[in-house]
């Protein structure tokens, strides 16, 4: 992850099997066979760190990540993580694999980054992305709406839907780095149970920069104000669970 603002590790793995699918179907679409470093840039918590390992036993993995928070999470597993920016990273000569993770969206440059990260690859290596898709679904929506009501308003930064590409600007960006190019999108639509369990979701991410603006009092009430909205837009089914679209681009790239 990156970003200034803190993270939760332990709210971000509440919803871990539906998190993780979207990076299961990124690695599979990376054809590395036997890769001398792989990059995890954006690891989280680490705990999808061991399946690059699994996969490619042979590799030198490398997990990178700029908050404290879930640097120390990774560690805690076992994981060598290491505290970096992704803004300021560049891939060593002999790295073969980079995945980045639901950690793009959080980087306001990396359009132009992604050339860079291409350019510096040796031939023949894969870089793979994925981001949410969503950031204009109401889940996000509704967000910025609340933020920009009194006495929310100018209190918090939120990104808006530009903080992510389209596909077809992600197929333009890497093909015109040279690269070798697989681009898709998928929805997912995931079956949240509990109470407010959409609240709940954005909690551990799109919420986070809200809990960091505001004290623990203030966050609570913007919470209590969302939750209504939020049901609104996602209204629970007779068995009191709820369908939660959750749109994520993918892109694969390899170097010639």
């Amino acid at each position: 992850m990156t970003g200034s603002t803190t993270w939760d590790p332990a709210l971000y793995l509440d919803f871990d099997d539906h998190r993780s699918r979207p990076f299961h179907d990124l690695l599979a679409r990376v054809g590395a066979v036997a890769p001398r470093r792989v990059v995890d840039l954006g690891c989280g918590p680490g705990h999808l760190t061991a399946v690059l390992g699994a996969r490619w036993p042979d590799a030198e993995v490398v997990a990178l990540d700029s908050s404290a928070e879930m640097v120390a999470a990774a560690r805690a597993r076992g994981i060598d993580a290491e505290q970096a920016d992704v803004v300021h990273w560049m891939p060593p000569p002999d790295t073969d694999v980079v995945v980045t993770n639901a950690v793009l969206q959080w980087v306001p440059s990396h359009r132009q980054l992604l050339p860079r990260w291409i350019a510096a690859l040796p031939g023949g290596a894969w870089f793979a992305l994925q981001v949410p898709g969503n950031l204009g679904a109401p889940s996000h929506a509704l967000i910025r709406e609340l933020a920009e009501e009194e006495p929310w308003r100018g209190r918090v930064d939120l990104r808006d839907e530009i903080a992510v590409a389209e596909p077809a600007e992600y197929a333009e960006v890497l093909a015109g780095a040279g690269a070798e190019v697989d681009v898709w999108e998928t929805t997912y639509h995931q079956r949240l149970a509990g109470p407010d369990p959409v609240l709940h979701w954005v909690s551990g991410t799109a919420l986070r920069p809200v809990r960091d603006a505001l004290g623990a009092d203030a966050y609570a009430t913007f919470r209590e104000q969302l939750a209504p909205r939020l049901r609104a837009a996602y209204p629970a089914r007779p068995d009191g669970t709820t369908w939660f679209p959750f749109r994520r681009i993918f892109a694969v790239a390899r170097t010639p």
